[in-house]
């Protein structure tokens, strides 16, 4: 199994990731939990060590599930991460029950990777909100040895993971002033001391994942990636599509090409994987035993696949259709919107969309056609918004899905 050196420690690059388990009878909630522990030892065996979860995962049970399969091993054999749900809308937030129940409920006594979960466009102002003390909660909790690593996970934009990033810088100088020995425990100058992006070889244009690396990377952050298969829609292509690539690499899988492409990322220190069966697990340690990268042809190669998946309109956010906008709608952020959509209709792409501000969504395009005429590749823009507008509908809303979230974890509490 590949390592590497993630902030001291000797990691596997292949992560578990518990967002996928097996489920017994299509509820997900359900989980099959000797199932579970079948794949977490296969994983151990092949030399996977880290391991992560989420408070909302499955209904609040893959951080029991996940918890007991790995109790029955050593708690120096595996490493253990978990999110605090501060992205899910509520009217207020506490971190400190939770993070006690995450602590019961998983059967540790510190947890070696703690993530503010889901920095995106609506959550920032929750997690910088002095209200709440939340980052100041979990400095402490770092303080105090309950948490080796601090961390977030982000599926917002480019501009939002800036503004986090120099907000965790912030509030490492103060507490450098405030206490020297508490700023000493994080690994640089930033009490969040890595990133976890949804990063693959589509994103890394469609969802701006190319610039969301380089940002991290420029602020010497480690990176853990999630979605490495864009839940599964990387791990089978078109026949032809496939074809393409055997001729480089005739034995190697799309699953295969996805991991060697993310290996060769020196900030990628673990590549999450959420498996839900035995098979996969072993079918993903293969890709991870030894070290072949890319070469430039084999890379050139995998972004015109990448190309040739998607379907959307060709934007290049030159802005010139929003000066035009009677309605000051931010065009060039929906029609990339369009695009990932038109490739995946994503409840995560679906969540930022319900960030956006009343009056300037898609279905707020009157179809007056100013934009359309001053745009220089021929978009027809308000069709696309209309289109993106339609499909928003079909999809649940952000809001509803926290409200059975919380219900969920309600229920949880008074039957676990």
């Amino acid at each position: 199994m590949l390592t590497n050196d993630f902030l001291g420690d000797e990691i596997a690059r292949l992560g578990f990731g518990a967002m996928r388990l097996p489920v017994t009878d299509g509820d997900s909630s359900h989980v099959d939990q000797a199932h579970t522990e079948a794949m977490v030892d296969a994983a151990l065996a092949a030399g996977v060590n880290y391991f992560d979860t989420a408070y909302p995962y499955h209904g609040g049970v893959s951080e029991l599930t996940l918890g007991r399969a790995l109790a029955r091993h050593p708690r120096e054999s595996f490493y253990l991460a978990t999110k605090f749900p501060g992205h899910q809308v509520a009217d207020s937030y506490d971190p400190a029950p939770i993070f006690e129940e995450q602590l019961q409920k998983c059967g540790v006594g510190y947890f070696d990777f703690y993530l503010l979960h889901n920095i995106y466009e609506a959550s920032l102002g929750v997690y910088t909100d002095e209200r709440w003390g939340i980052v100041e909660y979990f400095i402490e909790q770092k303080r105090r040895g309950r948490i080796r690593h601090l961390g977030f996970s982000c599926h917002g934009r480019t501009d939002t993971l800036a503004a986090f990033l120099e907000y965790g810088a912030r509030k490492y100088a103060e507490l450098a002033v405030a206490d020297p020995g508490a700023a000493a425990l994080f690994a640089g100058d930033n009490v969040m001391e890595f990133c976890q992006i949804q990063l693959n070889y589509l994103d890394w244009t469609l969802q701006d994942a190319a610039a969301k690396t380089a940002l991290l990377e420029d602020a010497s952050m480690p990176i853990v990636v999630m979605e490495p298969l864009r839940g599964g829609k990387l791990a089978v292509l078109h026949d032809d599509q496939m074809a393409r690539l055997r001729d480089k690499a005739p034995d190697r899988t799309a699953v295969e090409w996805s991991f060697r492409w993310l290996q060769g990322i020196p900030a990628v220190k673990v590549i999450l994987s959420g498996m839900s069966s035995v098979e996969q697990v072993e079918e993903n340690c293969r890709a991870f035993r030894d070290s072949a990268p890319l070469d430039e042809a084999q890379e050139g190669l995998l972004m015109a696949v990448a190309e040739s998946l998607k379907s959307g309109v060709p934007c290049t956010a030159c802005r010139y259709c929003t000066d035009s906008c009677p309605q000051g709608i931010d065009i060039p952020l929906l029609l990339a919107t369009y695009n990932d959509m038109r490739f995946d209709a994503s409840f995560t792409v679906s969540m930022q969309m319900d960030a956006v501000p009343e009056g300037r969504k898609a279905q707020d395009c009157i179809g007056c056609g100013a934009c359309a005429r001053l745009c220089p590749q021929g978009i027809d823009i308000p069709r696309s918004l209309a289109e993106l507008s339609a499909t928003l509908d079909t999809m649940p809303k952000w809001t509803d899905l926290c409200r059975q979230r919380a219900e969920a974890a309600a229920k949880l509490r008074t039957t676990a």
